[in-house]
């Protein structure tokens, strides 16, 4: 069972259990009327489900920290719509549902290690590195003295991803990616 967390400890990525379920805090607002008590303003999200609501609370709430475990597991295989994983000590094997792994799919490649969440013994999901590097299978060639400052041009990853990336960018390459915001980083320096 998890911690007792009180009004003032809600934050941006908490994590509470409403009604044996849990829920992340992806939004926080808080905010002091001239009188009565402070209110906290929060977008919650269902981390099983997926969906979100607001939610205002008062101080002096209390509220129970879900409880979450994190196990390091390395991305095997996808089939169908399930997704594969194999824990990195105990070499069992989990698998998750394709809307479970969300937007993490973009950015899965074999062989990869994520950090499963396991809520009272259950996977519901994944946390990725904060970067990963993916090779570019498509982008159209640059125009040749289009070098205007933030031009940028469709490039499609070895997992489908599209994203916009410079015009220097060319098939083969391999590029970093932030997973937080499914952005372009830098290209990377291959030996091949």
């Amino acid at each position: 069972m998890g911690a007792t967390l009180s009004a003032s400890d809600l934050r941006k990525g908490v994590k509470l259990e409403i009604d044996g379920e849990p829920y992340l805090i992806v939004d926080f607002e808080f905010s002091k009327p001239g009188k009565g008590q402070a209110l906290y303003r929060c977008r919650l999200r269902n981390m099983i489900t997926g969906v979100q609501f607001d939610r205002t609370y008062r101080s002096g709430d209390k509220f129970l920290e879900a409880d979450l475990e994190e196990q390091e597991m390395e991305y095997l295989y996808r089939e169908g719509n399930r997704y594969h994983f194999m824990n990195t000590s105990s070499y069992e094997q989990v698998e998750l549902t394709e809307e479970a792994v969300g937007d993490a799919k973009n950015f899965l490649t074999e062989n990869l290690h994520v950090d499963m969440l396991f809520f009272k013994g259950s996977p519901i999901g994944i946390s990725l590195p904060n970067f990963v590097e993916l090779r570019v299978i498509k982008s159209d060639p640059g125009i040749k003295g289009d070098t205007a400052s933030g031009a940028t041009k469709p490039a499609t990853l070895e997992t489908g991803y599209e994203i916009q990336v410079p015009l220097f960018i060319e098939e083969g390459d391999v590029l970093k990616l932030d997973t937080r915001t499914g952005t372009y980083v830098e290209r990377v320096k291959t030996s091949n």
